[in-house]
């Protein structure tokens, strides 16, 4: 392999990169240099057989990595590496996957959205589990957005920041309550790489916040044909405070995040100045990077040492490079902060733009004028965008009760708010049974028009035999799963080793298996499973088995979500539940997609209008798992009567009331609907009328919910030049 010595004259980490592979491919015989490169490159996370490449050498091992292939590379031994390299089958697989990956990087890029790049801002990104820079359901989607402008063509970079702590871990201790702790990440051991300066100092960019210059170095790693740049403070020339800006996504102190929102916004606008890369347009994914808007603003407005800019004049000015996408449904989600919080954080800022201080608070206001409102940068980035889209049909409904004040207009429904439904990276989150099936009858490369009805047509014409054999295996991949995750960790709480002993017989891999798995707040409504314990332990009956199993982290502060937490643990030592109902830790991705590829039902129980639009249940059913779920979110458009359950979604002030309501609703549909068309077969054992469901489900939401229409609805509603 021959390395690029001549520095990109860009400074946007290609080189870096190149430097990168040829360095671990130097650790592997000549005829593995390209695994070197599809390390590199997430690409190898979506591709057929990508994952497999380095499950070879050993799953256990390749888990034990965090599925990170860069270090298992590192960490492979030379036996293990010299016979692999002389496995011919071996090595034409690993041709297989680079030739898709040279081929993808090859293809032209889409030129309908004139000149220059998106710039997709956000505070977090699920990419893959071996990259720890996201925590839940906005890091996912983002993930997944950036995927499908890889697989679609579409110009764009994401950035974001580069988290050495990511967010929490989660260990359960012996009475159920969650322990948090952070696990720090080496990033010489991932697959990014430090973009560098033309003389190979690391690029740095400086953002004035409290009463100093915050450094920060920039980190890139490749998503398919996107590339992803990660803002880290943690550069020797800041103080220990300035270096902890980076070092968890989520902190809990206030100034700590603020200090976040200014690295992120104003430093993703100089750090793609820095490396020359000028986009057409900033995608501010929740408000956290609003603050990018100023740097634009000023930078266009050309304002001097000498001038203090009119900050309201200079952000229309830079309107329309800036779109934004909302996905709080409360108040209380969108943070604020008083005046003082404020300038003590960004007054340096505001200096150093050239914009008043006190513009920069009242920007930050609904009332502008009210001197007592708190100052949030959801309104900042509404201010500063051409467009703001909510993330469903009835989130668009909720978003414009919540600011209609900011706009001169009389009714509600005219607050100019658009939304484009959430949807889910199907190659990503497809199980490679399910896919492979539908390959069989729908034919290579069908993925690429998943958005087509007519293509997802085809699923009513797949023999029940295949369907269930799949769904079935799927089934056994989580038992499986359940099972080794139980048993480390009961072990790792020193339970009784009967009771860990039993946790080898976890779960039955025939039996029906209801997934509840989510980030753990309060309004997700996971106690409304036990809300009546006698109804709920009937549900496992053995006349119609039943199974649960729960996952989820809840906000380190946040202990009423972590006592909700606790009682769904508890069950396990309940009078007949016998290992029917489990609480997985440590809820991530890895997790994420054997669940909702092995659930029969996936449940969603938010209280009504807070679910913005979930992502979980779109992924269940690409899988072919039936939603029971309230109608709120996505599930409001997506339930028609016959491809899953809805329950009311209608919202009520009296809390108490609602919940017993929806509860009661809960159980009779599990037990007079979902129960019964599971266990109801025919003389070949399979149950026809739930596999017509499944295949109303896949057939119905499929096109709707991957993101493939919503890379379409973005270009043709949100990016399309105006």
């Amino acid at each position: 392999m021959t390395v690029l010595r001549d520095r990109d004259p860009h400074l946007d980490g290609t080189s870096d990169l190149a430097i990168a592979v040829e360095g671990l491919a130097r650790r592997l015989p000549e005829s593995l240099h390209s695994l070197a490169r599809i390390a590199y490159n997430y690409r190898w996370s979506w591709t057929p057989g990508g994952r497999e490449l380095f499950r070879q050498f050993g799953a256990h091992r390749f888990s034990l990595s965090g599925e990170n292939p860069v270090r298992f590379l590192r960490d492979l031994s030379e036996r293990s590496l010299l016979e692999a390299a002389t496995d011919g089958e071996y090595l034409a697989r690993v041709d297989m996957v680079a030739q898709v990956l040279d081929a993808d990087l090859a293809r032209p890029a889409r030129t309908d959205l004139g000149s220059g790049p998106v710039a997709f801002l956000c505070a977090e990104f699920g990419v893959h589990r071996s990259l720890p820079v996201y925590s839940g359901g906005l890091g996912v989607l983002a993930g997944d957005l950036l995927k499908e402008a890889s697989d679609q063509g579409l110009p764009l970079v994401g950035v974001g920041l580069f988290y050495r702590r990511g967010y929490l871990h989660q260990r359960v201790d012996r009475t159920g309550w969650q322990q948090e702790y952070w696990i720090e990440a080496d990033p010489e051991m991932l697959p990014v790489v430090r973009v560098s300066n033309s003389d190979g100092s690391p690029l740095t960019v400086r953002i004035p916040v409290w009463d100093g210059l915050l450094a920060a170095h920039v980190w890139r790693t490749d998503v398919g044909r996107v590339p992803l740049y990660l803002l880290d403070a943690d550069v020797a020339e800041n103080t220990p405070l300035q270096r902890w800006v980076s070092a968890r996504l989520y902190e809990g102190n206030r100034a700590i995040r603020l200090a976040q929102y200014a690295l992120l916004g104003v430093g993703a606008v100089r750090a793609l100045e820095a490396m020359s890369i000028t986009p057409a347009l900033f995608h501010l994914n929740e408000g956290h990077a609003a603050l990018a808007s100023l740097a634009v603003a000023s930078r266009m407005a050309g304002l001097s040492n000498h001038d203090i800019g009119d900050l309201a004049t200079a952000l229309k000015s830079g309107r329309e490079r800036f779109v934004f996408t909302t996905h709080t449904p409360v108040q209380a989600g969108n943070e604020t902060y008083t005046r003082e919080e404020v300038l003590a954080v960004l007054g340096s800022l505001a200096d150093e733009l050239h914009f008043d201080r006190e513009a920069l608070v009242e920007l930050g206001r609904v009332h502008p004028a009210d001197v007592g409102e708190a100052s949030g940068l959801t309104p900042l980035a509404i201010h500063a965008a051409r467009s703001t889209n909510a993330v469903s049909a009835r989130h668009e409904s909720v978003a414009r009760g919540m600011w209609h004040e900011m706009f001169p207009l009389g009714a509600t429904d005219q607050v100019p708010i658009s939304h484009v439904t959430n949807a889910v990276h199907l190659p990503t989150w497809m199980a490679p049974p399910m896919r492979a099936l539908l390959t069989r009858h729908f034919g290579e490369g069908w993925e690429r028009h998943a958005s087509d009805p007519a293509v997802w047509a085809g699923v009513e014409a797949i023999p029940d035999e295949e369907l269930w054999e799949v769904r079935c295996e799927q089934r056994r991949d989580l038992v499986a799963m359940i099972r080794r995750k139980v048993v480390v960790d009961r072990l790792a709480r020193g339970e009784d080793i009967d009771f860990v002993q039993a946790g080898a017989d976890a779960f039955d891999p025939s039996f029906l298996t209801i997934g509840f798995a989510r980030r753990l707040a309060t309004y997700k409504r996971l106690n409304l499973v036990l809300h009546d314990p006698a109804r709920a332990m009937n549900l496992l009956d053995h006349g119609q088995p039943a199974q649960f199993v729960f996952a989820g982290k809840a906000h380190p502060l946040d202990d009423a979500a972590k006592a909700i937490a606790q009682r769904m643990f508890a069950l396990k030592r309940s009078p007949g539940v016998d290992n029917r109902a489990v609480f997985i830790e440590d809820y991530d991705l890895s997790v994420a997609s054997t669940l909702i590829a092995g659930c029969d039902v996936w449940l969603n129980l938010p209280r009504p209008p807070l679910e913005a639009s979930g992502t979980s249940g779109m992924k269940a059913a690409l899988n072919g798992c039936l939603n029971v779920s309230v109608l709120d979110g996505w599930w409001m458009e997506g339930f028609d009567g016959s491809n899953g359950w809805g329950i009311d979604g209608e919202v009520d002030p009296d809390e108490a009331a609602q919940d017993e309501r929806d509860a009661a609703t809960l159980y009779t549909v599990l037990e007079d609907e979902v129960k019964p068309s599971f266990h109801e077969r025919d003389d070949r054992g399979i149950p026809k009328l739930w596999l017509q469901r499944v295949r109303a489900s896949m057939r119905t939401l499929g096109p709707k919910y991957c993101a493939t229409r919503m890379i379409d609805d973005y270009v043709s509603q949100v990016y399309a030049p105006r």
